[in-house]
């Protein structure tokens, strides 16, 4: 039993770590929270749904669902960001949440508040190793979710692009007296967490097989504090966060019922920001956005 709900959370964990991964990036090296995140989770998501019951196929949906994704996330960069460059630091973060509200209250004129199901042959698909049953689509959304992760590391540590990032996060003064072109290289920022967003959303959609126009507030909650718990900055530690709270969630429903998931989820962050504040992996020698 313990091992088939570990094997669950880290499924669901999966989901979380790549929300928290886009909240990492954009924190760790523009030092900006972007609450219009779970607002692009959500219309993604939203929008695998539309698009397969319009009968497009599947590999076109994730491709058309990525670059919504992406494109929503430059819309924020280029409409608050860059508008609110030289404004106090509570602008940009106040215009992100304006943008959360936008995308919900649009989706909900388009298709209602009605949670809605997906209908996908390949759904119930799952494979039996030593007794515990694991869903096959579940499977390949944690191993994209450490893949993207991993190529995002191998971007930051070895390519031009990456050192600029690297060099913006430290000081964007020196990044710009060092030759980087801060203007060009920051949309790159809004448009890699974008797609991060959009992936996590797409795979939501998939493997739990229902949206709504509400589902990416809990889980810009569980995405915040796996970043948190993980450590801020570290993409590997928002990684490790997502799969513990949805370790952590999983044997809470079990354990104690529904009622006790968000006891155990944010008593866990606050025992880690309690005994160790940096999170698990702060501090330590990594990929740090």
């Amino acid at each position: 039993m313990f091992g088939q709900q570990v094997v669950n959370g880290l499924m669901l964990g999966s989901v979380y770590a790549l929300v928290a991964v886009a909240f990492t990036f954009t924190i760790g090296i523009l030092n900006f929270l972007n609450f219009s995140i779970p607002g692009i989770f959500m219309v993604t998501g939203m929008a695998t749904w539309a698009m397969l019951k319009a009968g497009v196929a599947l590999p076109i949906v994730v491709v058309l669902g990525l670059a919504l994704g992406a494109a929503l996330s430059f819309l924020v960069e280029r409409f608050i960001f860059r508008a609110s460059t030289h404004s106090d630091h509570y602008v940009p973060l106040v215009g992100s949440m304006a943008f959360l509200i936008l995308f919900e209250n649009l989706v909900l004129i388009r298709w209602g508040s009605d949670l809605q199901r997906l209908e996908l042959p390949f759904a119930d698909t799952s494979m039996r190793i030593a007794g515990l049953v694991i869903g096959i689509p579940q499977v390949i959304g944690l191993l994209l979710a450490v893949g993207a992760v991993w190529a995002l590391a191998a971007i930051m540590r070895r390519t031009r692009l990456g050192r600029g990032l690297r060099t913006i996060a430290e000081n964007p003064e020196t990044a710009t007296l060092l030759g980087v072109r801060v203007g060009r290289v920051v949309p790159t920022v809004f448009i890699i967490g974008g797609v991060f967003t959009a992936l996590a959303g797409l795979l939501f959609a998939v493997n739990y097989q229902q949206v709504s126009p509400f589902m990416g507030e809990e889980v810009a909650l569980k995405g915040i504090s796996a970043m948190v718990i993980g450590g801020m900055g570290n993409i590997w530690g928002a990684i490790l966060g997502g799969l513990v709270i949805g370790v952590v969630e999983t044997a809470a429903i079990t354990w104690f019922g529904a009622r006790a998931v968000d006891i155990g989820v944010y008593g866990l962050l606050l025992l880690i920001l309690f005994f160790r504040p940096t999170g698990l992996l702060g501090g330590h020698a990594g990929e740090r956005a």
